[in-house]
């Protein structure tokens, strides 16, 4: 198939597909960019559609497509025009894929977690920017977490900002939402214990124990972290600043947290790496 109208139903369908309320509704979201969509198909995620341009595609697009395997889903040839009027933003990658959004429960998404090493969870509550997000679910990659949850979310999982800058890893890490309540309870009745990341922590991140299973909580920027996360039982641990900030970028704060409990856990054992292509 090839389109070249900008009226034709499907590219109206995927403008509409750029507005949250639109992704809510159709239960379909947009991935930019060819090592996005690679590590989605990779991830065996519900990917139905996907839409490119030849006159944009790259050296390396075009080699992978040309090796792809033969399956059901739909590949669409699109003129210039019509990529530029569905791609995000200044991005021309020239590919572009239609997917079905997959939400599961806390509980589900428990559930699928391997059984042979304690559990070490991110969730974030209330985080705002879907950049932040991305840049996140980078880290819990990189630092091998079991999953990320995102507690009282302010954004929808699948924005164009989430998966472009967590460059696709949003397809790898297993994620969920819940209320911060349901999180509480849940990971609390699992015997997995919650550390929360404040300002005002009583110990520092280095003395917090992360070999056992384990949740690290962060807020949003703007208002940390509701009185959910400050309940006995829940261990405030902090970041020493000795600068005349008071805190560190929540992705950041993330990162460093995310891998002190990945040094804690591999002390004395050699960490194998592997180095993925693409």
């Amino acid at each position: 198939m090839y389109i070249s109208s900008l009226q034709n139903p499907r590219i109206k369908e995927i403008v509409h597909l750029r507005q949250s309320r639109k992704r809510r509704q159709a239960g379909k979201f947009l991935i930019d960019g060819r090592r996005e969509v690679q590590r989605a198909l990779a991830s065996h995620f519900p990917v139905v559609e996907i839409y490119y341009a030849p006159e944009f595609l790259r050296e390396e697009t075009l080699e992978w497509m040309a090796t792809r395997e033969k399956t059901a889903l739909e590949w669409i040839e699109v003129s210039p025009a019509v990529f530029e009027k569905i791609a995000y933003g200044e991005r021309e990658e020239g590919i572009l894929a239609v997917a079905n959004s997959v939400e599961q429960t806390l509980e589900e998404m428990l559930e699928t977690l391997p059984t042979d090493t304690p559990p070490l969870i991110g969730v974030l509550e209330g985080v705002e920017k879907p950049g932040n997000i991305g840049a996140i679910l980078r880290s819990a990659d990189g630092a091998g977490l079991s999953a990320l949850i995102v507690a009282d979310p302010q954004t929808d999982l699948f924005n164009p900002n989430t998966i472009r800058a967590s460059l696709g890893t949003i397809f790898s890490v297993p994620i969920c939402t819940a209320s911060s309540e349901d999180v509480v309870q849940t990971l609390t009745r699992r015997g997995i214990s919650l550390y929360a990341a404040l300002v005002d922590g009583a110990i520092p991140y280095t003395q917090a124990d992360f070999t056992h299973p384990a949740a690290i909580v962060l807020g949003s920027e703007a208002w940390g972290l509701s009185p959910t996360f400050r309940q006995p039982g829940i261990q405030p641990i902090f970041l020493p600043m000795l600068g005349i900030a008071d805190s560190l970028n929540v992705s950041t704060t993330a990162a460093i947290l995310f891998y002190e409990a990945l040094r804690q856990r591999t002390k004395g054992s050699t960490v194998k790496r592997e180095l993925l292509s693409g």
